[in-house]
């Protein structure tokens, strides 16, 4: 078994892995997970397993290319479990991991931190937008 990646370690850290160095592998993880598509995806597999056409339907916008994208990815990084039914035609559901589940709950919590403050935000655009000449 290969031994464990270790990356430059934070100095206010006791972990092994820096998401702030360049080369470490938890940079990748955490692109995957906090994507649009990855959080969209993650957040939906929260409600519960999901065929592939459900899982589309749930993240509108998603194309066919990235959603597959995404869900190779999560489930690379442990946190999606794939599983193919051995029917005809075929039967592939996805599902959260442990890991997944833990992920989702804080990415849940995000979300709804976001919701709650729309308001806030949609003000805040515009007053940027008026200051600033944006959009």
């Amino acid at each position: 078994m290969d031994a464990p990646i270790v990356c430059t370690e934070a100095a206010d850290s006791e972990l092994p892995f820096d998401v702030f160095a360049r080369t470490c592998p938890s940079r990748e993880t955490l692109e995957h997970v906090t994507g649009r598509w990855g959080s969209l995806t993650i957040g939906a597999l929260r409600e519960g397993p999901c065929r592939f056409n459900e899982l589309r339907r749930r993240v509108e916008g998603v194309s066919e290319k990235m959603l597959s994208q995404t869900l190779h990815a999560l489930e690379r990084d442990g946190v999606v479990h794939r599983e193919a039914q051995p029917t005809n035609p075929p039967r592939v559901d996805y599902e959260l991991t442990p890991l997944g589940v833990e992920v989702a709950d804080r990415l849940i919590s995000l979300i709804h931190l976001l919701e709650g403050n729309m308001p806030q935000v949609l003000s805040a655009r515009q007053f940027y937008d008026e200051t600033r000449g944006g959009r």
